[in-house]
C-alpha cells in the first residue's frame, strides 16, 4: 500500500516563502507523476504542479514563476517550494502521486497566510 506524508505546513505572511514536502512510501512503479494539489475553503481542488520521473513539471497559470516543484526519485520525494505567497495562495496542500491510472493523496498540510 503506498502511503504519502507531507510536512512543512505553517504560517506566512504575504510576500513569504515556504517549503512542503512530501515522501511516498510502499511499492510503486518508477514510471509515475508526483505533485501537489490545494483546495481552498469553499474551492475545489485544483493542480498546483506536478512532475514526472523524468522531471517533466507542469504547473497552474496562477503559481508560475513563484513556486517550483522538484523530486527526488531515489528518495521518492517532491517538494513545493513556494515563494512570494499572495493572499489567494492558502489552502489545504496536498500531495499526489499517480501511477499508471491509480491516484493516492496525502493527508494534506495547511498552509494559511497571514494578513
Amino acid at each position: 500500500q503506498v502511503q504519502l506524508v507531507e510536512s512543512g505546513g505553517g504560517l506566512v505572511q504575504p510576500g513569504g516563502s515556504l517549503r512542503v514536502s512530501c515522501a511516498a512510501s510502499g511499492t510503486m512503479f518508477s514510471i509515475n507523476v508526483m505533485g501537489w494539489y490545494r483546495q481552498g475553503l469553499g474551492k475545489q481542488r485544483e493542480l498546483v504542479a506536478s512532475m514526472s520521473n523524468a522531471g517533466n513539471a507542469n504547473y497552474a497559470d496562477s503559481v508560475k514563476g513563484r513556486f517550483t516543484i522538484s523530486r527526488d526519485n531515489a528518495k521518492n520525494t517532491v517538494d513545493l517550494h513556494m515563494n512570494n505567497l499572495k493572499p489567494a495562495d492558502p489552502a489545504v496542500y496536498y500531495c499526489h502521486l499517480r501511477v499508471i491510472t491509480r491516484n493516492y493523496w496525502g493527508q494534506g498540510t495547511q498552509v494559511p497566510v497571514s494578513s
